[in-house]
């Protein structure tokens, strides 16, 4: 029993050390004096232990109630963060009430000299204090203070056509049509029944990452359904096609793309449908399916059995590096389907990030349909000549580039381009005036010339890799009793723009706030303010009350990580000394995009929080070659990108990091949010807890008042109440669904709703190569 006492000492000792030691440190950066506090608190009730005074209960009792006490103050009735605090606090009360150590401290049944004996007295302030804790926990594990409760409106107008109509029960493109809405006008699963739903059929495509793949290898595909006839692409950029009933296989066609360690991405999101209406009902290559590859090639593919269509281009495959001012393999390529909009098949690509300052150039490109001949190209670097290049010439190296998924307007003869950022992403000291204009933006181009008749900006000389990510969502409002045109404009940092899509002038408001100035490098041409707009995610600037851990100790670090980095909230500059960059690249939205239904006029959305470090490394310090892909090879410094991780890799920063939310898109409204997703496949042990985690991938919702999401790093797919929120369904799924889902309805009469979940590397999620198909139960 003396052992017991002199190892409880000990433990309180260490702890009081650390917090004392800690907290002094903290205190010189202008933080909490509560760790001190405690820590002084410790190191007195280990004094009380080691000479069996009952005044280490008094001292103990009165550390929990004052640790209580700070942590309401700070946090409220937040159960994961009251348990950071509290936790360790109140197991280690427990641990003092234990019979081996409460009686040798109470009681002198061990040999003691009568005159030794220590003051009699019961354990009972401590307990009481440990009861207290335990009636807060249990209070607080049924109250969400980050839940926005509300009810989005019913229907407010008839969804409006485009000039290339889909029928009801078909998903043309990868927001369905070139609208890029993710609406589905099929009804037959609503919010009473969609928790029947079942698996009809699961397959898998026999495309799995190999040992030499790149680390983001992904399925992020979402298919293409058209007339009972799935259309899929995989990470390998394999085009197949399967029977949407069945799920059997079709076709499949294998481009036979190389393995290459130097390609950043190795995913396919979708291919591109074309119908085309001047050739005749049956004749060989009427339709058409357009494959992007990872290794810079489009190829047209006849979609009854996946045969090359030669007319096109060079025996049917255009050659994406045409032009480029610089070939090195994998550092271009398309990850996204091309638009097929009004005779035209309009291509983008990905540039990899933070590579090299001399890289292939961002442009976009316009082909004809039928032969692949070169219309027109924009390229952000030099966006007035938009020309087709004669073949000796080059695009502008290493231009701000489309990667993402583009939308248009046949009816309005416009294209709708998001634009990301230009390598490096974190050092802007050299960036031409154009540059500047088209980093980070959404950029409307007339279909006919490539000309820029719009932009929009929602990031002033981007230093944070905010690349513009989704594909912009179309749809028309009502505003003050008039139709609007609109197009709704998801952005990384958590701003969602709402714009006249003729003019790019905002619907709702957008003001300039003022933006952080302190640090970065000499010569940056920090923006004095940046936009914001009145339908945003972005959270708060992080405090030390915001930051986590697994207990009061790594906590304690994170609050000292937190004043050690270079922080003045959102669009802080990166530094050599390391910035907190919150949101995080990862985004508050990416790819996925939104959902918006345009007779509701609401927004479906997954916004993430999840904060990140970046570090500038002058190319002098030892070592620096070695940092890959964050090498900025020609510039004058590297940059170390990280998430904000406490020492025992648990995030710095507090759930929730994911949540799902609905919003008024003719107000900017967000009516309801709620925290999404659960830890279970994130943890060794599986805890279905939910707790809010990150995600990427993107919603659908339905006309039948559901929305459908999987995204989340538990291998879910879910389903949704659109009105207010509340989680309806779930299915478990074989591996990560890091992709957005599709609904669909065969001539059968039965509705679908379809995931391919295949994993995300980057994210870390189980790997596969599945493809899982739901519906209602028959009869």
């Amino acid at each position: 029993m003396i052992f017991m006492l002199v190892l409880t000492s000990l433990i309180f000792a260490l702890i009081g050390l650390f917090l004392g030691g800690g907290g002094i440190w903290l205190i010189t950066l202008g933080g909490s004096w509560f760790y001190l506090i405690a820590g002084a608190a410790f190191l007195a009730t280990a004094f009380f232990v080691l000479v069996r005074s009952a005044l280490a209960y008094w001292v103990y009792a009165a550390t929990i109630l004052v640790t209580l006490v700070w942590a309401l103050l700070e946090v409220g009735f937040d159960w994961w963060q009251l348990g950071a605090r509290g936790g360790l606090v109140v197991l280690l009360g427990l641990w003092l009430l234990l019979p081996w150590v409460r009686r040798p401290i109470l009681r002198d049944d061990y040999g003691f000299p009568e005159k030794d004996k220590p003051a009699r007295a019961g354990p009972w302030p401590l307990v009481a204090a440990v009861l207290v804790s335990i009636v807060v926990a249990v209070i607080s594990l049924f109250t969400d203070p980050h839940a926005i409760k509300g009810s989005l409106p019913g229907a407010r107008s008839a969804s409006a056509e485009t000039a290339n109509a889909v029928p009801d029960g078909e998903w043309h493109g990868y927001g369905r049509t070139e609208r890029g809405q993710r609406w589905s006008p099929l009804d037959q699963i609503t919010p009473d029944n969609v928790g029947s739903l079942e698996l009809a059929w699961q397959i898998q495509t026999g495309d799995m990452m190999g040992p030499n793949d790149v680390v983001e290898t992904t399925y992020e595909n979402t298919p293409l359904m058209v007339d009972d006839t799935l259309y899929v692409c995989t990470p390998h950029s394999w085009a197949m096609a399967f029977d949407a009933r069945t799920g059997e296989e079709k076709w499949k066609f294998d481009p036979k793309v190389p393995v290459d360690g130097n390609r950043q991405h190795q995913t396919c999101r979708g291919v591109t449908y074309y119908d085309d209406p001047d050739m005749a009902e049956g004749e060989r290559c009427k339709i058409r399916v357009y494959l992007p590859t990872s290794d810079a090639r489009l190829i047209a593919l006849n979609a009854e059995d996946g045969t090359i269509c030669a007319d096109f281009a060079d025996n049917g495959t255009l050659q994406l590096q045409k032009n480029m001012p610089y070939k090195t393999q994998g550092y271009y390529y398309s990850t996204s389907p091309p638009l097929a909009i009004n005779g035209k098949i309009v291509v983008g690509g990905s540039v990899n990030d933070n590579y090299s300052t001399d890289s292939p150039s961002g442009v976009i490109r316009a082909y004809d349909i039928d032969t692949g001949e070169l219309i027109w190209n924009f390229d952000t670097g030099n966006p007035e000549q938009t020309e087709p290049l004669g073949p000796d010439e080059t695009y502008t190296k290493n231009s701000p580039n489309s990667w993402s998924v583009m939308s248009g307007d046949s009816d309005l003869g416009l294209i709708y381009a998001p634009i990301g950022n230009r390598t490096p992403d974190q050092i802007g000291l050299d960036r031409s005036p154009a540059v500047e204009k088209y980093s980070s933006s959404v950029v409307a181009l007339d279909t006919e010339t490539g000309q820029p008749v719009w932009n929009f900006q929602g990031v002033h000389h981007d230093l944070w890799d905010m690349d513009v990510p989704a594909q912009p969502a179309l749809l028309d409002l009502t505003i003050d009793g008039e139709t609007v045109p609109a197009l709704v404009q998801a952005t990384k940092q958590g701003e969602v723009f709402v714009l006249n899509r003729e003019t790019g002038e905002p619907i709702l408001p957008v003001k300039e706030v003022p933006a952080p100035q302190d640090g970065g490098l000499e010569g940056e041409n920090l923006s004095l303010t940046q936009p914001v707009s009145a339908l945003s995610f972005n959270p708060p600037k992080l405090e030390g009350k915001d930051m986590w851990g697994a207990s009061l100790l790594d906590q304690l670090v994170c609050r000292i990580k937190l004043k050690q980095y270079n922080y003045e909230g959102r669009y802080t500059p990166p530094s050599v000394d390391g910035t907190i960059v919150y949101p995080g690249n990862f985004g508050t939205l990416n790819w996925g995009s939104v959902a918006v239904d345009p007779e509701r006029q609401v927004m479906f959305a997954m916004p993430v929080y999840m904060a990140y470090t970046s570090t500038l490394v002058p190319k002098s310090t030892p070592g620096v070659a070695t940092q890959g892909i964050n090498s900025n090879n020609g510039a004058d410094y590297a940059v170390s990108f990280s998430t904000l991780l406490g020492p025992l890799g648990v995030p710095c920063q507090a759930p929730p990091w994911g949540y799902v939310a609905g919003a008024d898109l003719t107000t900017g409204e967000i009516v309801w949010k709620h925290k999404n997703g659960t830890i279970q496949d994130m943890t060794p042990l599986p805890l279905k807890i939910k707790m809010g985690v990150p995600g990427i991938g993107g919603p659908i919702m339905t006309k039948g008042g559901v929305a459908f999401l999987g995204a989340t790093m538990d291998n879910y797919i879910r389903g949704y109440d659109v009105t207010t929120g509340e989680q309806l369904w779930e299915a478990r799924l074989p591996a990560g669904g890091q992709a957005t889902p599709m609904t669909y309805e065969t001539l059968d009469g039965a509705q679908y709703v379809l995931i391919v979940a295949g994993g995300h590397g980057s994210v870390g999620t189980e790997t596969g190569d599945y493809i899982l198909a739901y519906k209602l139960p028959e009869g």
